[in-house]
């Protein structure tokens, strides 16, 4: 079976976010990521993260108001210097956390301000960072975003992902694929990972469609799981779900769960 991390900005939410990194080492996931770790300081998650034993799969680039429902940060002309401080902000992050990726939202390129000159700022601040993180030996990773839940997300599906990593052309990027994205905007999962393994540098998941654990919904995840091993995949494959009850008693997936 695959490598499989905990998101712990969705899973064990009843517990502090320090004290979710041990839960999750105590129910047999060998790494954790964190969407947004700047509120809490760098020394604590590195403190529970060494007690914990884990690795750290993936953090994102801070999004400025796209939390809020704004347009973020990596689309948006005359944002360019937020976006490097950003980078910056997240540089301090990786160097203690020594995640394996970086992930990237594109956010909302907004219409008023021009499609193409979104499309220029994004792909100058991909490559920016891709530059920047290069000497960490840490990937930058490039996710899309179902259109259902954002609408208007500037990169939505699997093509627009690779569209935008082959137009920056630097070789520290890669892609997030997301499978609960991806099953809403395309389907064919299997068929998008066999062509696309090779490009991947990280993968999430939750059932479709309401973003809860395995068995919730569409997904064959037995499937789709032995279909990345046999592909070859040798990096994360993250929980990123919306657990249904306590966080414990949605695992019948994990195989290493006792």
């Amino acid at each position: 079976m695959p490598r499989f991390s905990a998101n712990i900005s969705t899973l064990f939410t009843e517990r502090e976010p320090y004290d979710r990194i041990t839960a999750a080492a105590d129910c047999g996931f060998t790494a954790f990521e964190v969407q947004f770790p700047y509120e809490l300081p760098i020394d604590g998650w590195v403190a529970a993260k060494e007690k914990a034993g884990l690795d750290v799969s993936v953090i994102n680039l801070p999004v400025g108001d796209m939390t809020r429902g704004g347009p973020g940060l990596a689309s948006v002309p005359g944002r360019e210097g937020q976006f490097r401080a950003a980078v910056a902000e997240a540089r301090l992050y990786v160097e203690a956390l020594q995640p394996r990726c970086v992930n990237l939202l594109a956010g909302i390129a907004p219409e008023k301000l021009g499609l193409a000159a979104c499309r220029a700022t994004l792909v100058e601040n991909t490559r920016y960072a891709a530059e920047a993180f290069a000497p960490l030996g840490v990937r930058v990773v490039i996710e899309a975003i179902n259109t259902r839940d954002r609408p208007g997300f500037f990169i939505a599906t699997s093509a627009d992902a690779i569209s935008l990593i082959d137009e920056v052309g630097h070789p520290n990027l890669a892609l997030q694929h997301d499978l609960y994205h991806m099953q809403i905007m395309e389907g064919a999962l299997i068929e998008t990972l066999t062509r696309l393994i090779h490009r991947v540098a990280h993968i999430q998941f939750a059932d479709v469609p309401g973003r809860q654990e395995p068995g919730t919904g569409q997904i064959d995840f037995a499937t789709v799981f032995a279909a990345i091993d046999a592909l070859g995949y040798d990096g994360w494959v993250a929980a990123e779900y919306i657990p249904s009850t306590r966080t414990e008693d949605t695992l019948h997936w994990l195989p290493t769960k006792e």
